[in-house]
């Protein structure tokens, strides 16, 4: 097991990573980004992309390829196949960040794990996801590709309730699905919701869950089933969007850093400081991020930014933010 010795290590290689490993390598930050399996992440899943700005359409892949090979040419360093498994901050400040075959031992450290989508874990779900053929987790993406369509949604909270929402303002109709009566949603957009559905494209399916995804060559239909009386119809719809939560890749950082009830890493949102100083988070494991492809890149163009003030002064890091819940050892 060798010892490595990096100026900046980011911790895992989507799009938040990338976009902060070209800001870093061009600065003549000397980085490496670490990845569990391979760069890219869920974004890898996606079909098309036409909301980020200044690119009409480019697919995932695409997107990825692009942002590696800018990193790249810029002398970042990236390892596939590379697990972090444990973070620790060292007596003299550095960071060691150890993986299943090499330690590291940086300056500065930037988290960008990312999250995954949380599945219903029903037939079809991934066979349609894969593909691209109708299959979603996003309403914000995904919802222009189903114009004048009829689509399924699923869920109960903000994220659910907000995305059907928007749904409506391309899809002919609307039917979402909830295992409940009440809706966890805040109140104000639960209202929202109600007063929608009197315009006749949303529709609700309560006390209901998906017990299937259908379909040949594209997502036909699903079934439904009625949790209380167990009774099931098969739905026809041209899509499926499933809306009940995310999973944040942080089981590592499990008393390394502060997280959140779901896992999410705290930081500071003015500068994207975790508590432990010289570690830094990016994109979709933080909280309050935005989930968003545009949004994970400007978090790691950010954090690549403000490391720069950790770098020159330590002392940068305790300006401006409570004290640490957290011993550093």
């Amino acid at each position: 097991m060798a010892e490595i010795t990096k100026e900046v290590v980011i911790v895992g290689a989507g799009p938040a990573g990338l976009a902060a490993a070209l800001y870093a390598a061009r600065d003549r930050h000397e980085t490496v980004v670490l990845d569990k399996f391979v760069p890219g992440g869920q974004i890898n899943l996606t079909d098309r992309i036409e909301n980020y700005p200044g690119i009409k359409q480019i697919s995932g892949p695409d997107m990825v390829a692009a942002l590696m090979d800018q990193a790249v040419s810029f002398g970042a360093e990236i390892k596939n196949n590379s697990e972090v498994v444990g973070l620790k901050r060292l007596g003299d400040g550095k960071i060691m960040v150890q993986t299943d075959d090499d330690t590291y031992i940086a300056g500065v450290v930037i988290l960008t794990p990312g999250s995954d989508y949380r599945k219903l874990g029903v037939p079809g779900e991934e066979k349609f996801r894969q593909s691209g053929t109708g299959v979603s987790y996003c309403g914000t993406c995904d919802a222009p590709f189903f114009r004048d369509k009829h689509v399924i949604a699923v869920g109960g909270g903000n994220v659910a309730v907000e995305d059907a929402l928007h749904l409506a303002k391309y899809c002919k109709k609307v039917t979402l699905v909830h295992r409940r009566q009440e809706f966890r949603a805040t109140k104000v957009l639960a209202e929202e919701l109600i007063e929608e559905t009197k315009k006749g494209i949303i529709e609700l399916r309560l006390d209901s869950i998906i017990t299937s995804i259908n379909g040949s060559e594209r997502v036909e239909s699903a079934t439904l089933k009625n949790v209380k009386t167990d009774a099931t119809e098969e739905l026809a719809c041209d899509g499926v969007f499933i809306f009940v939560g995310m999973l944040p890749n942080t089981g590592f950082l499990e008393g390394v850093v502060d997280l959140d009830e779901n896992g999410f890493i705290k930081c500071d949102p003015k500068y994207l400081r975790t508590v432990m100083p010289g570690v830094f988070v990016a994109g979709d494991c933080r909280v309050g991020a935005a989930m968003q492809l545009a949004t994970a890149v400007g978090d790691g163009v950010a954090a690549a930014l403000f490391m720069k003030e950790h770098l020159r002064d330590s002392g940068w890091w305790n300006i401006d933010r409570e004290p640490s819940s957290i011993a550093f050892a």
